[in-house]
């Protein structure tokens, strides 16, 4: 059966959310000002519990709501698939704010009709405060920044989408029976969008399809967040250890993890030895990595005019690898332990 043009396509928008008051109203404000034909375009929110006063928020607007048990954004993102009918579906998250012509944009990648999946750029709404800032300059960005188009069937190391702005036709989710809901708290969508590719379907990141993300706002947030995509990856590695994201996943989480062992192996034996030795290889191997790292922000300290950038953003970016090796271990652990109990 042959798909309308895309000014016809149905378009349901999916937001799951939990806990979400503090930037629900922007996000719900936006999506009733999307530009996109109101007869062909449906919200719906999937509430995980929440206990903070969200779904109050949300029954002000005039959209569906309805409840999901707290299992995981992908058991979320399921629900709200079985609760709409769009012939896309997109999904967004509670803490964003989406552009007027955001639906518009999503819906005219999908004229073609070998196009399975389209994502796009991720943007800082709040342009004040260090940590927030840092989250849109970082060369390791957590919410992508795509300078120009790209398609293909399968994803590149460095330019995955977001699941706060990614959008799927819905009878090639069908095929692919949705998302995996085993995989949780990081990188929970990505597999679904490599099996699409593998499929034959092409994947779109459109710059043209972009979103506003109010980034964490605190150091002690960002490796809380770091911590918990470990973790998903870790799950990513066990339940689809065959894909290429969970080789990708696999080979950065164990040279990260022997990198960190190696720095506290020479560390400790040279305590324990009283030799300065191995303190001093250890010092090296760091200095080396923080050279590294420090000459990816030589322009952006030089075009901000913060020469402190130039050596806060390698700091902070060790301390979120840090923080995803050790949520990544921990996720191994629990799961390889738990399943022998």
């Amino acid at each position: 059966m042959e798909e309308p043009p895309e000014e016809d396509l149905s378009v349901s928008v999916i937001v799951p959310v939990k806990n979400s008051a503090r930037t629900i109203r922007d996000l719900m404000e936006s999506l009733m000002s999307l530009s996109y034909d109101r007869d062909l375009l449906e919200v719906v929110v999937v509430d995980g519990n929440s206990t903070d006063g969200t779904r109050k928020i949300v029954e002000e607007y005039p959209v569906t709501l309805v409840n999901e048990d707290g299992r995981g954004l992908n058991a979320a993102r399921n629900t709200g698939i079985k609760w709409s009918s769009g012939q896309i579906v997109a999904f967004t998250d509670g803490d964003c704010i989406v552009p007027p012509g955001w639906a518009n944009a999503i819906a005219k990648n999908f004229q073609d009709p070998d196009v399975g999946f389209v994502g796009g750029s991720v943007e800082g709404y709040e342009k004040e405060g260090f940590v927030s800032t840092y989250m849109d300059e970082t060369f390791f960005r957590v919410k992508p920044e795509f300078k120009w188009r790209m398609e293909g069937t399968s994803l590149s190391l460095l330019h995955f989408p977001a699941g706060c702005n990614m959008a799927f036709r819905r009878h090639a989710l069908s095929k692919i029976h949705f998302f995996d809901e085993r995989i949780e708290h990081g990188f929970d969508e990505l597999y679904t969008v490599e099996k699409l590719g593998e499929r034959g379907l092409r994947i779109v990141l459109d710059p043209e399809v972009y979103v506003y993300h109010h980034h964490r706002t605190n150091l002690r947030e960002v490796l809380k967040q770091h911590f918990n995509y470990g973790r998903g990856g870790a799950l990513l590695i066990l339940a689809k250890r065959a894909s290429t994201l969970a080789r990708w996943f696999r080979t950065y989480l164990f040279s990260s993890a022997f990198g960190i062992l190696l720095m506290l192996f020479l560390l400790a034996s040279g305590l324990l030895l009283k030799s300065m030795l191995p303190i001093l290889l250890g010092a090296g191997l760091f200095s080396l990595s923080f050279a590294v790292l420090t000459s990816f922000y030589t322009k952006t300290a030089k075009r901000t005019r913060s020469l402190g950038k130039l050596f806060l953003y390698p700091i902070l970016d060790m301390a979120r690898g840090v923080s995803f090796t050790l949520g990544g271990l921990t996720q191994l652990l629990k799961s390889i332990f738990g399943r022998r109990a």
